[in-house]
């Protein structure tokens, strides 16, 4: 991505649980299964030399199946867990090499964590909840009471201040979690299943108001789910986790139509294809400007499902255009129903 500045940067990182690592450890960097050192060794390989890189302002999201490895990944990037080996970065300090008053200090500042569980304190009211982070960073009661009801107005919060957690429901206590999440201004969020507790159309709604929110913020996001139409909704990037380690990564355009193996392509199956992919991905670049004639036009950023009816009324292909209106590709129909008859299969 030319100009983008990395904000995460993960780079061989390893997560042994057990009595044995050192022997978990080679056996796994021969190839052994990750059953069979756990038979052999009574040891879990948690993670296994997972890599990689996320930009200023991206929101990449992690996903698997239960067990896969995927809140350990994240556990081990917060330090929550410690790594058995490998090297994460955050805004230029590597977490792996910093001491327990240094490790303090980014969590105070740089980094936050949105859990599963909403982990308030039901003794605080809502407004104190969200401003634990800023009393611990030691700002003034008034100052950070004012902030705290700023972030719950910017969540949809109002008028909820003064009510304790037990007094909001589900989705609302996400709500706070995330205001208090927001609270410190980190430049990393970190989300372990946020929404995966919720009711389907309260979860839609925090879908929503994350997108909404990021839309607005532009904050550097890990997002952790094992949701695929989640992930599909919300990620620039995804990464695929399978026996603690990335199976694939990349856009959901390229996992969709260029899924790596057989696994990805179970995962990829049942996505509501023509929902997700947008006309650039598919279309044709122009070999000499705009064709001659009344074509259908449509946006680069129309998802497919809008460009199909518009293919099936026309023998022509649809003259896909950029944000100012100027055409730069052109969008075939054999070569949408050959993607989407290809996912349906």
């Amino acid at each position: 991505m030319p100009g983008a500045v990395r904000t995460v940067g993960v780079s061989g990182l390893w997560k042994v649980f057990g009595r044995k690592p050192a022997e978990a450890l080679a056996m796994a960097r021969e190839g052994v299964a990750r059953q069979q050192i756990q038979d052999e060794t009574g040891c879990l390989v948690g993670v296994r030399d997972v890599t990689f890189e996320v930009n200023q302002g991206e929101t990449f999201v992690v996903m698997g199946l239960s067990g896969s490895g995927k809140s350990t990944l994240v556990r081990c990037m917060s330090r929550l867990v410690e790594p058995t080996e490998g090297r994460v970065e955050i805004c230029g300090a590597d977490l792996t090499a910093a001491d327990a008053a240094e490790l303090r200090e980014l969590r105070r500042h740089k980094i936050a964590m949105v859990f599963q569980h909403f982990a308030l304190f039901p003794h605080r009211r809502v407004v104190d909840n969200v401003a634990y982070g800023l009393e611990v960073q030691g700002v003034e009661r008034n100052e950070r009471q004012e902030r705290a009801r700023e972030l719950l107005s910017t969540v949809g919060l109002d008028g909820w201040s003064d009510h304790y957690p037990q007094q909001l429901s589900g989705g609302m206590q996400q709500r706070v979690g995330l205001a208090r999440a927001l609270a410190v201004d980190p430049e990393v969020l970190f989300f372990d299943e946020p929404f995966s507790a919720l009711d389907p159309l309260i979860r839609r709604d925090m879908q929503d108001e994350f997108l909404s929110l990021q839309e607005r913020l532009q904050r550097t996001l890990i997002f952790i789910t094992h949701d695929f139409d989640e992930a599909l909704k919300l990620a620039d990037r995804i990464a695929i986790m399978r026996d603690g380690a990335f199976v694939q990564v990349g856009t959901a355009a390229e996992i969709l139509t260029e899924p790596a193996n057989d696994y990805v392509r179970a995962f990829t199956q049942d996505a509501p294809i023509a929902k997700v992919l947008l006309a650039c991905a598919l279309m044709r670049p122009l070999a000499e400007g705009a064709p001659e004639g009344s074509w259908e036009r449509i946006s680069t950023l129309a998802p497919l499902e809008k460009a199909l009816p518009l293919l099936l009324a026309s023998p022509n292909p649809l003259v896909v255009c950029d944000a100012e209106g100027e055409p730069v590709g052109l969008l075939h129909g054999e070569d949408v129903a050959e993607v989407v008859a290809g996912n349906s299969r």
